[in-house]
């Protein structure tokens, strides 16, 4: 494995401990950005896959919902992005049906910059749930319902939010 990955992994771990996006508490529940890296078998830190979860924004159909995905990093990182994946999939334009989000800032062949941190990947995850790229659709159906039936779409996002687990 790529030293240059794991030493960055290994700083943006430190970094998010120090300064990441706010948790909130809705009602009685803590609700909030989480980015923490999985654990082998052996109960080793797994700095090459990430758990994380993305609080809706408030006044968006997506408010109330923790978004959990997982952030996948290869060897080559940061000189390429790691792949961000919902678990469960999403309902969403620029959701794949396998989870896997389709953002330019994920793309390599796009506005990938080796100085992206988590925090501004989930950040950016987090405004695309709200503002989808009408451009670059991934999902077929939330695409066109998102283009031609905006009221029903909104609905169907506020109905997942209320399914989505909250920690």
């Amino acid at each position: 494995m790529s030293g240059i990955a794991l030493s960055r992994l290994m700083e943006e771990r430190k970094q998010w401990r120090k300064d990441h996006p706010h948790v909130r508490t809705l009602r009685t529940r803590r609700m909030g950005f989480h980015a923490r890296p999985q654990k082998t078998p052996s109960g080793e830190l797994d700095l090459m896959r990430w758990d994380c979860g993305i609080p809706g924004k408030d006044g968006t159909p997506w408010e109330n919902g923790l978004y959990k995905c997982v952030l996948l990093f290869t060897p080559d990182y940061p000189a390429l992005p790691p792949k961000c994946q919902f678990t469960p999939p999403l309902f969403h334009p620029n959701v794949f049906p396998s989870g896997t989000v389709c953002l330019s800032i994920l793309n390599a062949d796009k506005d990938w910059k080796p100085s992206i941190t988590i925090k501004q990947i989930l950040l950016g995850v987090q405004s695309l749930l709200n503002e989808p790229n009408e451009n670059d659709p991934a999902q077929t159906e939330a695409y066109h319902m998102y283009k031609r039936d905006l009221a029903g779409y909104a609905r169907r996002v506020r109905e997942q939010a209320q399914r989505m687990p909250r920690f």
